[in-house]
C-alpha cells in the first residue's frame, strides 16, 4: 500500500506523530451541521465559521507541532463524500480509512499500529476534530511541551487538561493526583465524566481539570497501556498486523471492524489510571468542545460572531414539536 515511512525521515525516538481523530457521526451536532450544509454530514466536515472545516482547522493547529507529512487522520468509509477534497496531497500513510466507526479506542489503536510499522519508538499526539481553540499557537506549544515530556520520560502516557473557568456539568473532568517532579506534569488521581452541578463546583473548588481527549505518548507506551486495559480489543487488531502497509490492509481492517464492538478510549482505556498516566494543565487559551449546537453558539457569541446559518438553526429548533 505505502513503503515503510513514506514521505518520512529515517525513525528515531524524538520524532513526532500525530493522529487526528474525524471518523464519528456528530450526531449531538446534527441539526447545526444540517443549518450549515444542508445534510447529515458530521461537524469535522463543517466550516462552522469561516471557510475551513474543524478537520481543516484542526490539521492546520497540528502542522504548528507536528510535521503534516507525520500526522495521519482516522476517518470511516462511509463518509468519503465529505472527506475525499479534504485529504488531498496527503502521503499514502496518512489517510487511516476505517470500514466502520467504533469508538475511538478503536481509531486510535488503528492509528497507533499504522505509526508503528514506520516510526517504532515515536511519540504521537492524538487530536479530536471537533474542539473549538482559540489560539492554535498557544494550545500547540502545550503539546510541544508534553513531546518533551515524553522524550525524556517515555514511560508517561500524557494528557493535556484545560483548566476551568465555570463549574461544566457536560465536559469529562481529570483530578491530578502528586506532581511529578522536575516536570510540569502531575500524577492523574481519577475522572469524573459529566458530573452534576453539585460535583461540578466541588470538582472547580478542588482545582481539577477538563478533559481535552489531546493525548501525548510514545509508541510503545500506548500501545502497552491500550493492551492492558483492552486486551480483547487488542488482541483482534493483532491478526491484522502483519497486513499493515500492505495491499491487503483494507480487507484485513474490514475483517477486524467486523468482529469489534464500539469502544471509548476515555472509558474502556483511561478510565483504568494506569500508574503512568500523566496530565498537564492548559492555561492561557479558550477552549470548548463543541459537542452540541447551543455551545458552538455560545462561543461564536462570545466572538461577537453570528454566521449567517445561526437564523436557520434556530427556526429550525423553533418547528421541533413539543410533548
Amino acid at each position: 500500500m505505502f513503503p515503510p515511512a513514506a514521505g518520512a525521515a529515517p525513525s528515531h525516538p524524538q520524532e513526532r506523530w500525530g493522529v487526528i481523530l474525524a471518523g464519528g457521526e456528530g450526531v449531538r451536532l446534527r441539526p447545526l451541521t444540517r443549518a450549515i450544509g444542508g445534510d447529515d454530514r458530521p461537524k469535522q466536515f463543517c466550516a462552522v465559521f469561516g471557510s475551513e472545516t474543524l478537520l481543516e482547522q484542526t490539521r492546520r493547529r497540528a502542522a504548528l507541532a507536528i510535521p503534516p507529512s507525520r500526522t495521519l487522520v482516522a476517518l470511516t468509509e462511509r463518509h468519503e463524500r465529505y472527506y475525499r477534497p479534504l485529504i488531498a496531497g496527503m502521503p499514502p500513510h496518512g489517510p487511516l480509512l476505517q470500514p466502520q466507526d467504533r469508538g475511538t479506542a478503536a481509531a486510535i489503536l488503528y492509528g497507533l499500529l499504522r505509526v508503528a510499522t514506520m516510526a517504532p519508538l515515536a511519540a504521537v499526539a492524538i487530536l479530536p476534530s471537533d474542539h473549538y481553540v482559540a489560539d492554535d499557537g498557544v494550545f500547540m506549544s502545550h503539546v510541544a511541551t508534553a513531546f518533551a515530556a515524553v522524550q525524556t520520560r517515555p514511560e508517561l502516557v500524557i494528557l493535556l487538561g484545560i483548566v476551568p473557568n465555570s463549574a461544566e456539568t457536560e465536559y469529562g473532568w481529570i483530578e491530578p493526583a502528586a506532581p511529578i517532579p522536575s516536570t510540569a506534569l502531575f500524577r492523574v488521581r481519577r475522572f469524573c465524566e459529566k458530573p452534576t452541578p453539585a460535583v461540578a463546583e466541588l470538582l472547580l473548588e478542588r482545582r481539577c481539570l477538563w478533559n481535552s481527549f489531546v493525548v501525548v505518548g510514545a509508541v510503545p507506551a500506548l500501545l502497552a497501556m491500550t493492551r492492558h486495559a483492552a486486551p480483547a480489543l487488542a488482541a483482534t487488531f493483532s491478526t491484522a498486523r502483519g497486513a499493515l502497509g500492505t495491499s491487503g490492509e483494507p480487507s484485513a481492517m474490514r475483517a477486524v471492524y467486523g468482529e469489534l464492538r464500539p469502544s471509548s478510549f476515555t472509558a474502556d482505556v483511561l478510565a483504568a489510571r494506569p500508574a503512568n498516566l500523566a496530565v498537564l494543565p492548559v492555561t492561557g487559551v479558550q477552549w470548548s468542545d463543541w459537542g452540541r449546537p447551543a455551545r458552538v453558539l455560545s462561543t461564536l457569541a462570545g466572538l461577537g460572531i453570528r454566521p449567517e446559518w445561526a437564523d436557520r438553526l434556530e427556526a429550525t429548533v423553533e418547528q421541533r414539536p413539543t410533548r
